[in-house]
């Protein structure tokens, strides 16, 4: 008999609090900065939510004056945090992001080592509460932060998959936080092999399957068990591969001017996934996703370009 869920999505990750620099040029030259959120799996979170779907995020955090803001923030995106963990003895993570205006990544400088997030483990996966949810969504960043959190995210993975929910997950590298690029692909690509849905981006792909073309991409994740694997070709739109629906291409939207790259993926991912939740096709996931991905890079933090659930429809998607 299947246990009835109280969410759409469950997510595990670490928020941070997001210092956008007022100014183009180096960090070090900003002299103001302007006070964001952040968070691979956060900014997920939060574009599934806006789109109507119940989410459930779990964490870790301080309880600092950033642990207080972005808890609210999560809240009021009216986002499930029961199980996001305060704790006076740990700092909450932040970073700054610098300004850029040639629409190339802008500079990124983390402060996230031994954060709260960080001190995450299996202990801190309660099944009961993930398998409440019928979709897990994760991403490389959880699994990067530390060991003990690379272990929950493969509990996590092994928890729905023995449910039978399904599962997408993001490669989403962060090269910094792992000891080894080797060790860096063997995790990602062992954590992509427990997914249904894989989201690589075309340069990650070559890092992680050594192959350029997001035919063979696909077919590397495909082969190692993905139902549908999409590759994100940045302004080219994606690349899917999917058991239902065959191999196809779906265009990027245009876009006027790109303000900042950071969270374009994120926004993606959100769109694929709710799709895909309410039973659309995959050409019409993959072109939600991409469309979602070209309004996270028209504006400045992760979060501001996230649409509505009347946006969306306005929009036709």
């Amino acid at each position: 008999m299947t246990e009835p869920t109280a969410f759409d999505v469950a997510l595990f990750g670490e928020a941070m609090m997001l210092l956008v620099a007022d100014r183009p040029g180096p960090l070090e030259n900003a002299e103001a900065f302007h006070k964001r959120t952040a968070g691979a799996e956060t900014n997920v979170a939060i574009g599934l939510s806006r789109l109507g779907l119940k989410v459930g995020w779990a964490s870790r955090l301080g309880t600092d004056s950033m642990a207080r803001a972005l808890l609210a923030t999560m809240k009021g995106e009216g986002i499930d945090c029961s199980h996001v963990i305060c704790d006076a003895t740990q700092r909450t993570g932040f970073q700054f992001k610098g300004r850029v205006t040639d629409g190339s990544d802008p500079p990124v400088e983390y402060h996230r080592k031994g954060s709260a997030a960080s001190q995450m483990g299996p202990a801190d996966v309660d099944e009961a509460w993930l398998r409440s949810a019928r979709h897990l969504h994760a991403t490389g960043v959880f699994a990067a932060i530390s060991d003990t959190s690379l272990q929950a995210a493969l509990k996590t993975m092994d928890v729905m998959r023995a449910a039978g929910r399904t599962i997408s997950f993001d490669t989403n590298l962060r090269p910094t936080l792992w000891s080894s690029t080797e060790t860096m692909r063997h995790w990602i690509n062992e954590l992509a092999s427990r997914a249904d849905w894989v989201l690589p981006g075309i340069e990650e792909g070559l890092l992680l399957t050594g192959h350029s073309e997001p035919e063979a991409v696909a077919r590397f994740y495909r082969e190692r068990g993905a139902k549908l694997v999409v590759v994100k070709l940045g302004a080219e739109g994606a690349y899917y591969d999917s058991d239902v629906a065959g191999t196809g291409r779906v265009d990027g939207f245009p876009v006027k001017e790109v303000i900042d790259t950071v969270g374009a993926g994120d926004g993606f991912a959100a769109g694929v996934v709710s799709a895909l939740l309410e039973g659309k096709s995959v050409p019409e996931a993959v072109r939600r996703g991409a469309w979602i991905g070209a309004r996270a890079v028209q504006v400045l933090g992760d979060t501001e370009g996230l649409p509505t659930r009347a946006q969306l429809e306005e929009a036709g998607l």
